[in-house]
Formats: C-alpha cells, structure tokens, sequence
C-alpha cells in the first residue's frame, strides 16, 4: 500500500511518502509556501508505481489529508486535482476516525489529535498520553480499552510569547523558545525563555498527574511536534519522543479503513 499522508497544522504542513509500508523521510513545510508544498507532493507522488494494469498510466497510492486549516486543505485538493490528477482522502470526512472518541461532540475534535492518540495506543496497548507541541500544544489521554477520553489545549511558545509582547508595555518579541542555560534568566529575553519553557513543562507534568489521578495510574506518555525536541531532555515522566506521529497516526487511520472495508465485503 503506497500512502501519501499530509499534515495540515496551523503553521506546517508535513508530508510523509510510505512506500508498502517503507517510510521516506518526512518533509514540514510553512503552509504558506505554495511552491514548496507543490513540489514535495509532486514529487512524492512520481516515487509512487504505476499501476500494470493501467492504461492511464495511474499510480497505485491515495493521498490521504488530516487538517485543522480548511483553507489549506484545499490548497491540498487544488495541487492533488491540478498537477496530479488525483483527489484527496480526509479524515474526519471520507475517512471514519480510526479509535472511537468519548466528547460531548466528537465532529469538533483535530483530526490530528486523535490519529496521534491512534497511533500511540496501537503502539503502547494500553493508557497513554501524547503531548503534541505545535502552534497549539494539546495533551490528550486515551484509556486502557483504547478510547480517546479527550484533553487540554494550551497556547505553544510563539503564541505566548506574541501575547506577552502584545499585552505589556516593554517586553519585547523573544527569538524561538531554546534550552535555557539555568533555571532564571539575568536578562529579560532569558527571563521570558526561561518563563515559558519551564511553565510549558511543568503544566504536562501537572496535567498528566491529574490524569493519573482520574485513572488511578501514571500513564505512558508520548510527545510529539516542532516544539517537543526542544524540551524533550527536561520531561524525565515523557516515556517516549516521536516526531511526526501525526504523519504515522494518518497511514493507520486509512489502513484501517481498508481493512475494515474488505471484511465488510467478505
């Protein structure tokens, strides 16, 4: 099965080509380079086999979209009809959610959470949290039977660091949210890096120890995201760090799809 997966974040844009399951290196993009995204969908869909049977000259893959930008998502469908003749695959929308979702209106949740959560779970079997730090950073908890229980959301550091900006009179726009050098700054801009840093860690740690609570036991935890590297060496209660998990939880969302259709025609 040859699977383009996309996706579409509120900054990035990341794409990742799995060839029979043979995973290439996968790509982020900033959503608003056009050109850039159009080539890397182009050329990953040239990597993908024509089909013998096809006179066409048809590729054997499907590209398969989680967004929570609708706006690129079809820029996305533009590029996939324009260029490569093919249409997209959502999830959410042609593509069922692949875990169920325990919310007051399941309709409202990122795709992208719950194909992470997804995949952590097919992965780990049992309770588990997946972090993702993006634009957004969500901390989201699935049960033991495999259920998406729901989460938090709270802002990322560009946000925060905009909004301290934006909201006082003197402090400045911090360059990107770093490993601090100790735990206080002796200067503002180390002092608002330090800031934001250490309350993004010790708000997970806070909240997964509520979780913990609510299930009676400490969960594996995953993180997830650009900005999860960046603190990963601080979180020793994170038991595992995967970048892209949202790429990886899109190709289980469609392989399940199909597997499940099949039995349905057995």
């Amino acid at each position: 099965m040859n699977i383009i997966a996309v996706d579409i974040g509120n900054t990035n844009i990341g794409v990742g080509l799995f060839l029979d399951g043979a995973e290439d290196p996968i790509r982020s993009i900033p959503g608003a380079s056009e050109a850039e995204l159009r080539a890397c969908l182009t050329d990953s869909w040239r990597k993908i086999p024509v089909l013998d049977t096809s006179k066409e000259k048809k590729r054997d893959g499907v590209i398969v979209v989680s967004s929570v930008k609708p706006v690129w998502t079809d820029l996305v469908r533009r590029i996939a009809k324009e260029d490569l003749g093919e249409k997209i695959h959502v999830i959410g929308a042609d593509i069922p959610l692949p875990i169920k979702v325990w919310l007051d209106d399941p309709q409202t949740v990122g795709t992208d959470r719950v194909v992470a959560a997804a995949a952590a779970f097919e992965v780990v079997g049992d309770a588990v949290v997946v972090a993702d730090f993006g634009t957004a950073v969500t901390i989201d908890l699935v049960d033991e039977h495999g259920v998406f229980q729901g989460g938090v959301i709270c802002p990322g550091f560009d946000i925060s660091a905009q909004a301290l900006k934006d909201s006082t009179a003197q402090l400045p726009k911090i360059p990107p949210v770093h490993r601090p050098s100790g735990p206080y700054g002796k200067n503002t801009v180390d002092a608002i890096n330090a800031g934001l840093y250490y309350s993004i860690i010790g708000g997970v740690e806070e909240i997964i120890r509520r979780y913990a609570e609510e299930i009676g036991r400490w969960p594996q935890t995953i993180i997830t995201g650009s900005g999860a590297e960046i603190i990963k060496d601080d979180c020793p209660f994170v038991d595992n760090y995967v970048p892209h998990l949202v790429v990886r939880g899109i190709v289980l969302a469609y392989m399940k799809y199909v597997q499940e259709e099949s039995e349905e025609l057995i």
